[in-house]
């Protein structure tokens, strides 16, 4: 018979492993690990000068040599507990071979998808050739962490990587693609399907490249009502989950469907993953409810309270600790380090969480 989530989260990882990788599986440590979403970024003066010798930002997604330095900058400079990869969600449609471009002061474009004939410009499957460079990168940044690190691996998920593909670019609530999965469902449910499968590919690869654990971020679902949510976001990330796992089985895996809210008990109960980033708005006791208690909740020091840094900060992460610190926990931001954030602001979180 499968293994039951419980049974599968009640097999430890060893006591030398990652402290993330001992919390994904179930144990509750104190203090608790903590990382942060887009740790290695324009905040830091070190990635600012590296990023002048990239070229475009897809140049440095695809350099090795200078990926692996921004994923190891944060861990060197806060001594965080894990190292992300530094890439993009966006590699994934650039390898299934649409138009991918990074605008300086405007973020990513890529030729919309606005057509179910549109997508006829796609690959059949990922070409994982082309994001060779992305499992390089993860292979040197393993072989240069600590043991005691453990190091991340991501996708978007399919819903959120589909928004950018059809709408051509972020925007107000993403919406040509949500008016796209409700005039033409069929279409977009088979451009779902073959980011479920690319999504699948490039987690193991990078799995099998040496990352420690994968992160499935779900930007835009939030703002779905609830019959669209479990379509759109909660069925095809637990099918990517799943995926995954008959590739390299044991995976650990971390979905983060930002803005949740009421609709995260669903989704927990519906998704396999070991577990679940909650976003900044969550209430925290409602998210521990909504969540079996053995799996690990990350999250949700608010990114703007980082900004301000001092008391607020403070309390920010106090809150955090309080409400979720005696259950498996991976203290993070409720979405990403925000660019005017002053880095002694990052390493008095990390202090604070390790005085706890």
């Amino acid at each position: 018979m499968p293994e039951t989530v419980a049974e599968r989260l009640r097999s430890k990882a060893s006591a030398d492993a990652p402290k993330l990788v001992r919390v994904l599986s179930g144990e509750a440590l104190w203090p608790p690990p903590v990382w942060l979403m887009r740790q290695a970024g324009r905040y830091l003066p070190e990635y600012r000068e590296l990023r002048e010798q990239a070229g475009g930002f897809l140049d440095l997604c695809y350099n090795p040599e200078l990926a692996t330095e921004v994923t190891l900058q944060p861990i060197r400079r806060f001594d965080l507990d894990a190292a992300i990869l530094f890439s993009d969600i966006l590699v994934v449609p650039h390898a299934l071979g649409q138009d991918v471009r990074f605008v300086q002061g405007e973020g990513p474009q890529l030729d919309p998808l606005s057509t179910r004939d549109s997508f006829s410009r796609l690959k059949d499957a990922i070409d994982l050739d082309m994001l060779a460079p992305v499992y390089e990168t993860v292979r040197r940044a393993r072989a240069e962490l600590a043991r005691s690190k453990a190091l991340i691996g991501f996708c978007g998920a399919p819903y959120t990587v589909a928004t950018y593909m059809v709408g051509g670019r972020g925007g107000e609530e993403q919406a040509p693609a949500r008016l796209m999965a409700y005039r033409d469902p069929d279409a977009f449910a088979d451009l779902i399907d073959r980011l479920v499968e690319a999504s699948a590919a490039h987690l193991v690869a990078q799995l099998k490249a040496g990352a420690d654990a994968v992160q499935i971020f779900d930007s835009w679902s939030g703002d779905l009502p609830s019959r669209e949510f479990s379509r759109w976001s909660t069925a095809p990330i637990a099918k990517l989950c799943e995926k995954v796992r008959a590739e390299a089985p044991g995976a650990k895996i971390i979905a983060f469907p930002r803005g949740a809210g009421a609709k995260l008990a669903d989704f927990a109960g519906a998704v396999p993953a070991d577990g679940f980033g909650i976003a900044t708005s969550e209430d925290l006791h409602a998210a521990r409810s909504a969540v079996y208690s053995c799996r690990a909740l990350q999250g949700a020091v608010d990114p703007i309270a980082l900004v301000a840094g001092g008391a607020a900060l403070d309390r920010a992460v106090d809150d955090v600790l309080e409400a979720l610190g005696r259950n498996p926990l991976i203290v993070n931001l409720g979405h990403g380090v925000r660019q005017e954030t002053p880095p002694e602001h990052v390493a008095r979180l990390v202090e604070r969480v390790r005085a706890a």
